[in-house]
């Protein structure tokens, strides 16, 4: 046994930094004897000594050495051809030994990758030969291939992994959660077609007969069609092989956050992460529906969690951006955001936040940079094409803003959704009001408890003063549910046909829902001062040591936001 053979049981033993140690020494002594080794025992050096690199996260010094340890492969191929007349069976015998020319280039690959280096990366695995590249080759191939926009290519490449490997479900989905780049099944390849890949292993195993069906609701996933895919995924886990399966739950709850049904969302994700209380995928979008509906304690008691099982996945800083966001704290929300996509940078949600966080931040077209990114990983998520157009609005820009929604209404079809959003930018342009109130309409007629669609119906009712009809929907629509806004509009409603005692329990529900909820609170404050003028003008110098109470708090917030800019300046720094 030679000292190489140590250092190959090293690195099989994962002991990286002795073999770093070890291998850097033996090279050291190979360079000043070049006779010391053959070459293919420093092949084997180069190799092990690049692995214990790329093992401390060096990827440029990794990806270096791994390119040192090919050319001294060919020097090793050119020797050997010279000795394989003499001597094959032995040189055979010690090919087959050495680590795999092949392993290498992936392993470059993936530093390339690592570093951002994608072209880089394409090229290094495009001079693999088809008929050498393993499954894992294929599938980083056709996952930098659909980053890359080649998506010819990457069909090609994820429909040969699934030759190789039928039950490679990763390479027919993809991700959902914007944790990697999609499948098969976001390219345009039929459901079907996905599905004949995988029919003769289904019909060879027991047990699998599920798995078309599963492919099914994935399939009506990436169309878009958002309620087949909730039947579909409900029918599958409501079998009891597949019941209580955290990934189908993740699944379904991120179809009903797509319907819009904020309700089973929420349910679903629960769920989930009572089954696995380590989960981490999905719970980004978990997050920002709970801060959304006002829950900003659970939220940070969620972002806690989750830092404390991994800092290096975006949810977590997702979740506390989230938290900082609808705290109205946008400078450190967009610090958050930037160091998710820093993480992942096709996190959807990530994308999403900094993008708001700009938005209200003044930053419209860096906004739109980022919105617009977020629409291309995820083309049915009408969350992503909402924030653009709020982008078109906050600057003007109606035209664009009408043209980008129209595309929606065409592209997704006539739903509750995809009509309010064209609804909404109806409603800014005088000239298209009444258009408005016929596609509210009809999104109110298909869901009649879509609260976006409540909301801006109500606002139109507002603006014509048709307060009784506003009252009657608002009450309508929360006999199935309770929501912040819509108790508080019916505060609002209420006001305006001076039924103040109503509308006083309506505003402090909405603040039991959402204790945040500043406009509640100023319909609150509004009425007690109108209730009572007498109190107001007897106790003027009260309320005047109170007013300066109040301008006191507000220089402390000044001052404390202060203390955030600085430490998120330090941040920018580290």
């Amino acid at each position: 046994m030679n000292v190489i053979d140590h250092v190959r049981d090293m690195a099989a033993a994962g002991l990286h930094s002795n073999v770093r140690i070890l291998s850097s020494l033996l090279l050291t002594m190979s360079n000043n004897n070049p006779e010391l080794f053959s070459p293919a025992q420093k092949y084997q050096l180069l190799v092990y000594h690049a692995d214990a690199i790329f093992h401390d996260k060096e990827y440029r010094n990794a990806a270096c050495k791994y390119s040192m340890a090919l050319q001294q492969k060919k020097v090793l191929s050119k020797t050997s051809k010279v000795r394989t007349s003499a001597g094959g069976a032995a040189s055979n015998i010690q090919a087959q030994s050495l680590p795999s020319e092949i392993e290498v280039k992936y392993k470059i690959a993936e530093c390339y990758t690592i570093l951002k280096l994608d072209k880089d990366a394409i090229a290094v695995l495009d001079g693999i030969p088809s008929r050498q590249r393993t499954p894992k080759i294929n599938m980083m191939l056709a996952n930098l291939y659909r980053k890359a926009g080649q998506e010819r290519s990457a069909v090609t490449s994820y429909k040969e992994v699934l030759r190789q490997c039928p039950l490679a479900l990763d390479a027919i989905i993809g991700a959902l959660h914007g944790r990697l780049p999609p499948g098969l099944l976001s390219l345009s390849v039929k459901g079907a077609e996905v599905a004949s890949m995988t029919m003769d292993v289904i019909q060879s195993i027991p047990n699998l007969d599920w798995l078309s069906v599963w492919v099914k609701a994935y399939a009506f996933i990436h169309a878009g069609d958002n309620q087949r895919a909730i039947n579909t995924i409900c029918s599958l886990e409501k079998k009891s092989l597949l019941r209580d399966n955290v990934d189908l739950l993740v699944s379904l709850a991120d179809v009903y956050f797509r319907a819009g049904d904020t309700k089973n969302a929420i349910l679903k994700f629960e769920q989930a992460q009572m089954l696995d209380p380590y989960l981490i995928k999905g719970m980004d979008v978990y997050g920002y529906l709970m801060a959304r509906e006002g829950h900003l304690e659970d939220v940070e008691v969620l972002g806690g969690r989750l830092f404390n099982i991994s800092d290096q996945h975006a949810e977590p800083w997702v979740i506390s951006g989230c938290h900082s966001f609808y705290s109205k704290r946008y400078s450190r929300a967009l610090y958050l955001g930037a160091k998710a996509i820093q993480l992942n940078s096709n996190s959807v949600q990530a994308l999403l936040l900094k993008g708001a966080a700009l938005r209200n931040m003044g930053r419209v077209q860096e906004a739109i940079i980022h919105f617009r990114e977020a629409m291309r990983l995820a083309p049915c998520r009408l969350d992503c094409y909402e924030g653009l157009i709020d982008c078109y609005l906050a600057s003007n820009g109606i035209r664009e803003a009408m043209g980008m929604a129209n595309n929606i209404y065409k592209t997704l079809g006539a739903n509750a959704q995809t009509l309010t959003i064209l609804a909404t930018v109806c409603l800014e342009d005088p000239v298209t009001q009444e258009k408005a109130k016929t596609l509210l309409d009809k999104a109110l007629a298909q869901r009649p408890d879509y609260t976006k669609a409540v909301v801006k119906k109500a606002e139109l009712l507002s603006r014509e003063q048709k307060y009784e009809e506003g009252i009657a929907l608002l009450r309508n629509a929360l006999a199935n549910q309770s929501d912040c806004v819509l108790h508080r509009m019916l505060g609002d409603f209420l006001v305006a046909v001076n039924d103040y005692q109503e509308a006083m329990d309506q505003y402090s529900i909405a603040l039991s829902l959402d204790p945040n909820d500043q406009k509640s609170l100023e319909g609150m404050q509004k009425m007690e001062k109108e209730e009572s003028p007498t109190d107001a003008t007897v106790e003027l110098d009260g309320d005047d040591m109170e007013g300066s109470g109040e301008d006191g708090d507000l220089e402390g917030s000044d001052s404390e936001a202060a203390q955030w800019a600085d430490q998120e300046q330090w941040f920018g720094m580290q």
